[in-house]
């Protein structure tokens, strides 16, 4: 059976400092697919995060690339562990130089953060207590 897999596209103003962000959250680059325009940072099996320099992101896309620190095109989310889980990401996200970004959310059953990457996109991480899913 085919495992769908998911690229997500970003652009970087700083490929760099990007991927120094992205090991500091314990994600490092694949060397394989990564380059002087492009990191390609596997967070799962099947997902993973494609950074791509301005020049580089402009070549898919015949659309204006918005300022993501004044402007949202996407919101991404990742899952944790746990509650713990949760705030270790947002922890180091935000040592890295990322900033926090709304409120904490907690429902009891499902708890979440978010906080912004360099260059201003957003990720939120959550966990969810599985026996709340289970009915």
């Amino acid at each position: 059976m085919h495992q769908q897999m998911i690229f997500v596209n970003l652009a970087a103003h700083d490929l760099a400092a990007s991927k120094k962000f992205f090991n500091a959250l314990g994600f490092s680059a694949d060397d394989q697919f990564s380059d002087d325009t492009t990191a390609a940072i596997p967070l799962s099996d099947t997902i993973n995060v494609m950074l791509h320099t301005h020049q580089k992101y402009a070549e898919f896309t015949k659309k204006q690339i918005v300022d993501s620190k004044t402007s949202s095109e996407v919101l991404l989310a990742l899952s944790a562990p746990s509650r713990e889980g949760v705030d270790e990401l947002i922890d180091k996200a935000i040592a890295a130089g990322g900033s926090p970004t709304g409120e904490p959310q907690d429902h009891g059953f499902m708890y979440g953060r978010a906080f912004d990457d360099l260059d201003g996109h957003t990720w939120e991480v959550m966990w969810m207590d599985p026996t709340a899913s289970q009915g």
